[in-house]
């Protein structure tokens, strides 16, 4: 499957000149979800993952298809202020600008093995702060997820060691509308 033909490419977002990848398009389309959930199961399939951290929000989508699929437990990383009781939080610079994750702390048993998924990686700080968190409790990342990866940002600077795997990377010219 080209899974290119499936991303809606959409102009001038977040910002003019920026051509931003949208894989909601992915999800409406079941061929296309089935090869993404496919394909993340498949590359996955010899390794021993005790569970799950998905990335708000569309990380959560492929998340819990890899949890279901593995029957291993589901882990949210969320926005700040968005999960109660008590959370481990780590602040991270975006491509636009900052943010802070957070997971609740009793999620993050100690001595686990995890698989980081999101949507797509850019400079790969979200993700490095999400592999900081397991990390700080003990934990150890074993891979990487994505649909969508922009090597063109260096992110293999910030997390290559955790061997992050995409489906589809895009070059800088790609990224730029005319």
């Amino acid at each position: 499957m080209n899974l290119d033909d499936a991303v809606r490419k959409v102009p001038d977002f977040p910002k003019p000149g920026i051509l931003f990848y949208d894989i909601t398009s992915i999800f409406t389309n079941p061929a296309a979800f089935k090869f993404v959930v496919d394909s993340m199961l498949a590359h996955y399939s010899g390794v021993d993952v005790d569970g799950v951290i998905a990335i708000e929000s569309r990380g959560f989508l492929l998340g819990s298809c890899f949890a279901v699929s593995r029957g291993v437990p589901l882990v949210l990383a969320r926005k700040k202020g968005k999960l109660p009781g008590k959370t481990v939080a780590m602040s991270y610079d975006l491509e636009y600008g900052s943010a802070t994750l957070e997971i609740h702390e009793e999620d993050l048993a100690l001595s686990r093995r995890w698989l980081i998924i999101d949507d797509l990686i850019a400079t790969g700080g979200t993700l490095a702060a999400v592999a900081k968190m397991i990390e700080v409790r003990g934990g150890e990342v074993l891979g990487i997820f994505s649909i969508i990866g922009l090597p063109f940002l260096n992110y293999k600077n910030k997390i290559g060691k955790y061997k992050p795997k995409t489906l589809i990377d895009y070059d800088s010219e790609s990224c730029k509308t005319e």
